[in-house]
């Protein structure tokens, strides 16, 4: 396969290029497939393994979700009555979405890396010829793939509660896709400083958690006092659940586009500091 590869290569870029410089673009291209298969290896073992254990992964976010559709949005949202200009159950399922996607992302790969890290396979990960982003990105696509599905799921659920629509599809995409893969970054750095099974519930607990229910899940903005509609705007969910909101329903409660670059911007920082980490490699043993 590489002697064919060379021939073709060499008899239609030959006239065109020295060669060193063919030699250096025959060897990136080995060295991309390696990686490539490296990181479809990786990201396939994570899929396979959520969908292996589905009813620990996949179905109690969905039960979950019922029951806050159910007690939210039945019972509570025939009181509260209308809220941003829709009923109460169209208002908070956006949210709902968003947290599930939040929460089972982070919690994926947080696992997921700890496991790994736990078994001291992550060890002989970083001394392979794997490159880090490969590493990275294989774990990413885990955290991808889990909250993209429970989205899925929520969504479907939501059908049998309510109508939804599809105002602005890109910023609906974007916005998900890049908030699962925020806090996927997130899971893999608390599970780098992570020493025992007890260290990564902790940030979920009393930090995921509270931001999530105070990120403007299930009320406005609007309806808060003036000093507490400020202090929100410090509550980085709250930009991800009005984006996700606004592409849904046409309504948000913050610039929607400065929403977008804040949210790209923390997940190419967040990149770089799970990148770092992993090729120190001082945080990831035991």
């Amino acid at each position: 396969m590489e002697w064919g590869l060379s021939v073709l290569a060499s008899v239609v870029f030959y006239p065109l290029i020295t060669n060193d410089q063919f030699n250096f673009a025959l060897e990136f291209s080995m060295d991309f497939q390696k990686q490539w298969v490296a990181f479809s290896t990786l990201a396939i073992k994570e899929v396979r393994r959520i969908l292996r254990i589905w009813p620990q992964t996949l179905l109690p976010p969905a039960i979950t979700m019922s029951l806050y559709f159910i007690i939210f949005g039945k019972m509570i949202g025939a009181r509260v009555g209308e809220m941003g200009g829709v009923s109460y159950m169209q208002f908070i399922v956006p949210g709902l979405i968003m947290m599930a996607v939040i929460t089972n992302s982070y919690s994926n790969v947080v696992s997921s890396f700890f496991s790994t890290k736990f078994h001291g396979s992550i060890e002989e990960m970083l001394v392979s010829p794997i490159s880090k982003h490969a590493i990275l990105l294989g774990f990413i696509v885990g955290g991808l793939f889990r909250g993209l599905a429970i989205g899925l799921i929520v969504t479907l659920l939501a059908l049998f509660f309510t109508k939804l629509s599809l105002v602005h599809a890109f910023i609906t995409v974007f916005t998900v896709v890049m908030t699962s893969a925020l806090f996927s970054l997130g899971g893999m750095i608390n599970a780098v400083f992570a020493r025992s099974f007890d260290d990564i519930s902790i940030v979920p607990s009393f930090v995921l958690t509270p931001l999530t229910y105070l990120g403007g899940v299930f009320y406005s903005m609007q309806d808060l006092p003036p000093f507490w509609q400020k202090v929100s705007l410090l509550n980085p969910i709250v930009y991800m659940v009005n984006a996700f909101r606004y592409g849904i329903l046409g309504h948000s409660d913050v610039d929607v586009w400065g929403a977008l670059v804040a949210v790209a911007g923390f997940t190419a920082l967040l990149y770089g500091v799970a990148y770092y980490l992993l090729k120190d490699g001082s945080r990831v043993r035991l």
